[in-house]
């Protein structure tokens, strides 16, 4: 498990480039908690979540497709959000999660790490040992 620190990780965050004109965040709970937390912050701007559970403690999937644990947010009017997670390893838990959004809004999606366009940190291989999370 790499360790990563978060004054790296709040450095990074400093240097994205976010798309512009974004409403809000929804973070993708639990992993996307903080994650979504610090991008709203950074950018300044509301946050609400939803809830799914698509993998155990190792990591592994526990179900055939993720499952929604929480009331879906309403996002009011907000028209361009960030849907946040802290990882993106099979895309199952955003892409349950964006369907679950109106379709009237555009969502953009924004995870700390992955092998992904939209990933904070591409270079880390394997599991991450978060600072946020106790082990």
């Amino acid at each position: 498990m790499t360790p990563l620190a978060f004054e790296d990780i709040a450095r990074r965050l400093r240097a994205w480039s976010f798309p512009p004109d974004i409403d809000g965040v929804i973070g993708i709970a639990t992993g996307g908690m903080v994650p979504a937390a610090l991008v709203a912050a950074q950018l300044g701007v509301g946050l609400k979540m939803i809830t799914l559970n698509y993998r155990n403690e190792a990591n592994e999937p526990r179900f055939a497709e993720p499952q929604l644990l929480s009331d879906i947010p309403d996002l009011g009017a907000w028209r361009k959000v960030l849907l946040v997670d802290d990882v993106y390893v099979s895309g199952q838990s955003w892409n349950t999660a964006r369907k679950l959004l109106p379709d009237n809004v555009e969502v953009l999606p924004f995870v700390l790490k992955g092998k992904a366009d939209f990933a904070l940190i591409q270079e880390v291989r394997g599991c991450v040992a978060w600072p946020w999370r106790a082990y």
